[in-house]
């Protein structure tokens, strides 16, 4: 036993001397704990699973391990390799039922040993079995979707630079870092590829490359304990170098019919438990540890307990090759025994999620969009569907889940924001990672805390929005609205509204009961401040009692600076002009990072608060948005509600939140396939609850916009913490031209109907909450439908 209490690697990993002392360590309840407690604090209450299909692209191998079935000689009645329409016809099936992965397995250059394997690929056009496993996985890819991860064995650095172009992801199980075991007599011998100092120079080069690596040891074939450590600090060692060590596999020794080791036993349950305690103490709480559910000879809670955070591949479809006498656990069944440790089963693709959300580095071009396209903010595969602004169901459930008991930290976290105390960056975050029951937890946390604050009534506007121009010298690459003076691209021909028609849809906005003209549009370069004075002035003339909720701090910034004028000053002379309120538009992302990658030459955050600052000093208040689910993460999330809550403390200016789910399908950055597909459902449901969490009690406030997260996502909302629903627009411009396809205006009828069939009261609001006139109610209700007009160009 060594001489250290094993609690200090909760604070620190062991040095080589001290990994290497663990070797005599016999106490596995209290190794254990401590890999239960590292791993709790690397992955929270998620253990992941890969979807996959499971594809043997050959099972000739030059090596001749002694426990392995999966190699085979050649022979009539087994072709060399699978055919194209072969592999396509398992990657079908895989993509039919919603597979991810496309497993490419295989032995190791197999031509280099058997003639048949050279005639065979010269027979399919292909020089080496490499070549055709590039072509292959570039196949399944294009035709199917799926992301490859291939597993062929040791390679070159060249070979593994050219496979990334293919793959998302690569392996080679180093099994061993003994390198007796390739000795006469060893499970290794004659085996040169399982030498592992060949292994480890593979896995260093895959390192060089920037290739998202799977690896493990294989537990039960002669090693000792100490070796198997050895083995753990030979690939950290790699890890602390490269970073690209994405799991570490303890897989345990199975003895097979017809093998050499057929009568060996495999090691028993403690043993295996003991070692997946030391991986994960070695490695740390970051690490994703996986032990494979099918060949566990014990309850698979006990697999958790030890310190795992994932299952490893599961295919619905086709069988583990290399362990054929292990089927692959239910996936029910599986989700099952994860809850019954309080965890819930999440699935990931072939490329772990902290490797996906930074594509630029960890994955090849040709290949980023795929991931992409298919990740939600944390990495993971997005689990619905759903897209906003499309009309798409509300999609139910999220994931797989069963949890029968839920982790006190989140309890923790709601009293603390019924408090009113604040949350954490670490508070909000950790809420934005709930799944499974953790998710409908805070759901229901925020309605909760929505009925304290707001009773049971939902308030919305009758309102008018007027987007006077399309024309913009910026170039946001998220926005689809704005064009350039001669633009045609993407949606409609660039316009410009005469001082006329604002007027004129002002005062047909009046009579049909509107209370508010919503204004925003693209920075025109010849427009100046007095543009923006004009257009006030000139719908106080028309309609005097209609309140102006106008200009983003954005276009507030520019016209001060066209006219030399100071915030401040240029904010004072909008208010004489006429101006009530400020949306809280242009603010995206408060978070630089991001904003120098969607928004590069728009206002700073910085400067975004101080124009929102300054226009609650003299008076204005103003809304607050964000626009989410790009390029940015629950990190730059919890970065944007701190900055609004310390905002709201020191002015008290701001009158509601309104997310704003990013539409991505007409947007310059994604159809460049740069970002993703827009927030999933969950998280676009669970941005609002949060809101309402993290902003108590200062922002009493928030809201969903009908537009991004249409009738059922409004539903949902309305149940997670939303107290209003916005205005009923009349005009929608810009989230229409993002490619939304809900229509321009929701009516009064329709916000009542849809507020009632949630079990709520509905009202009609101002833009600062107080009651419209009974006058403006009334005509709201008897208005005829608005036809839509194409703008005028000026």
């Amino acid at each position: 036993m060594p001489e250290f209490d094993l609690s200090i690697f909760l604070r620190m990993l062991p040095n080589p001397e001290q990994a290497l002392s663990l070797s005599k360590c016999k106490d596995l309840p209290a190794l254990m704990k401590v890999a239960t407690e590292l791993r709790d604090r690397g992955h929270g209450a998620t253990i992941t699973y890969s979807k996959k299909v499971f594809i043997p692209l050959t099972k000739l191998c030059r090596d001749t391990c002694h426990y392995c079935t999966f190699a085979q000689p050649p022979s009539r009645n087994n072709p060399a390799f699978l055919t194209p329409d072969e592999v396509l016809k398992i990657a079908r099936a895989g993509a039919k039922v919603n597979c991810r992965e496309a497993l490419f397995t295989l032995g190791d250059k197999p031509e280099l040993r058997y003639r048949a394997a050279k005639n065979a690929l010269t027979t399919l056009g292909y020089g080496t079995t490499l070549d055709y496993l590039a072509a292959m996985a570039d196949l399944v890819h294009k035709e199917t979707g799926l992301l490859p991860h291939l597993n062929p064995g040791v390679m070159t650095g060249e070979e593994i630079q050219r496979l990334r172009t293919v793959s998302v992801s690569q392996g080679i199980m180093l099994e061993t870092a003994a390198e007796r075991l390739s000795f006469k007599g060893g499970p290794h011998y004659g085996s040169p590829d399982k030498i592992p100092s060949v292994r480890l120079e593979t896995i260093e080069e895959a390192g060089k490359a920037a290739v998202p690596f799977t690896t493990g040891i294989l537990i039960g074939i002669g090693e000792t304990r100490l070796e198997r450590i050895e083995a753990l600090l030979a690939l950290r060692k790699l890890q602390e170098k490269y970073g690209h060590l994405q799991e570490i596999i303890i897989q345990n020794f199975k003895p097979k019919a017809g093998t050499r080791m057929a009568n060996v036993p495999q090691p028993d349950v403690k043993d295996h438990l003991w070692t997946i305690a030391i991986a994960r103490i070695v490695f740390g709480s970051a690490m994703n540890i996986q032990a494979p559910p099918n060949l566990s000879s014990g309850p698979l809670v006990d697999l958790i307990a030890a310190g795992i955070n994932d299952w490893g591949g599961v295919s619905p479809v086709t069988p583990d090759h290399v362990n054929p006498e292990a089927p692959w656990p239910a996936l029910t069944a599986l989700a099952n025994r994860t809850a019954e440790t309080g965890k819930t089963l999440v699935e990931r693709s072939a490329i772990y999620p902290s490797y996906a959300c930074d594509p630029k580095r960890w994955v090849d071009p040709d290949l980023q969009k795929s991931v992409l396209q298919i990740s939600d903010s944390e990495g993971y595969p997005r689990s619905d569907s759903w897209v906003p602004g499309t009309g798409h169901p509300q999609p139910m459930p999220f994931e797989i889940q069963f949890q029968k008991h839920h982790p006190d930290f989140l309890q923790k976290i709601f009293d603390r924001a019924y408090k009113g105390e604040g949350l954490s960056k670490k508070n909000i975050k950790s809420l934005f990672a709930a799944r499974g029951d953790e998710f409908y937890r805070v759901c229901d946390a925020a309605n909760e805390l929505r009925k304290k604050v707001c009773g049971d009534q939902v308030t919305y506007v009758v309102n008018r929005n007027i987007n006077y121009t399309n024309i913009c010298y910026f170039h946001c690459q998220f926005c689809a609205f704005s064009k350039g003076k001669t633009s045609d691209n993407l949606r409609g021909r660039p316009y410009n509204l005469s001082l006329e028609e604002i007027q004129r849809r002002s005062e047909e906005a009046w009579a049909r009961g509107a209370t508010e003209i919503c204004l925003q549009g693209g920075i025109h370069p010849d427009f100046t401040g007095a543009t923006y004075l004009a257009i006030c002035r000139s719908i106080k003339k028309i309609t005097p009692e209609m309140h102006i909720h106008a200009f983003s701090p954005l276009e507030i910034l520019q016209g001060a600076k066209t006219l030399g004028l100071s915030v401040a000053d240029f904010l004072l002379e909008l208010k004489n002009a006429g101006l009530d309120t400020l949306p809280g538009t242009a603010a995206e992302i408060l978070d630089d990072k991001i904003r120098k990658i969607i928004c590069p030459d728009k206002l700073k955050t910085k400067e975004w608060l101080d124009v929102v600052e300054t226009a609650h000093t003299i008076g204005l208040r103003t809304t607050a948005t964000i626009m989410f689910g790009h390029v940015d993460s629950p990190n730059n999330w919890a970065t944007h509600l701190l900055h609004l809550r310390k905002l709201q403390i020191r002015t008290g200016g701001l009158t509601e939140f309104v997310p704003l789910p990013f539409v991505p399908m007409e947007t310059p950055i994604y159809l460049k396939g740069c970002s993703r597909r827009g927030p999933t459902f969950r998280e676009a449901v669970l941005m609002h609850a949060i809101a309402r969490l993290s902003l108590h009690p200062l922002i009493p406030n928030i809201q969903a916009s009908w537009v991004k997260m249409g009738p059922e996502g409004l539903k949902a909302c309305l149940n997670a913490g939303v107290n209003d629903i916005g205005g009923t627009l009349m005009n929608e411009s810009i989230t229409r031209a993002a490619g939304a396809t809900y229509g321009q205006e929701m009516a009064p009828q329709q916000m009542d109907k849809l507020i009632r069939s949630v079990g709520r009261t509905p009202r009609q609001r101002t833009t600062l909450y107080s009651d419209p006139p009974l006058q403006q109610i009334t005509s709201s209700f008897t208005a005829t439908p608005l036809k839509v007009e194409a703008p005028s160009l000026h």
